[in-house]
């Protein structure tokens, strides 16, 4: 019998997180991570990629119309704010002094929560 591996990929962003769009209409714009969506690499970020969704009344919400929601980024497109300088900043993982891999903060190499 086989054994399952995690196939769960690593992230470099959390829920929760601030981060900084690298690109498209919302470049340089900063929001806080609501949700990851792991198996299509994104995530929705607060006031980042607004759309307008337009929904039909029915039994459960009579009231209907045009509602506007953030849609997913992908990853690739968002980099961390890092806490203390409020600067972006790439990220890795190293071993904290209790043994665990822990993000840190390549720009200025202290670790993030």
């Amino acid at each position: 019998m086989e054994r399952k591996s995690n196939t769960q990929q690593k992230l470099h962003i959390k829920r929760g997180d601030t981060v900084k769009v690298l690109s498209g209409d919302d470049k340089n714009k900063t929001g806080k991570v609501l949700e990851i969506l792991t198996e299509k690499s994104r995530a929705i970020v607060e006031g980042i990629n607004i759309i307008t969704k337009h929904q039909k009344p029915s039994a459960g919400k009579p009231e209907g119309g045009i509602k506007k929601i953030e849609a997913g980024v992908h990853l690739s497109k968002l980099m961390l704010v890092e806490p203390s300088s409020g600067k972006p900043t790439r990220t890795g993982r190293k071993l904290n002094d209790k043994g665990k891999l822990q993000r840190y903060s390549k720009k200025s190499g202290e670790f993030i929560k």
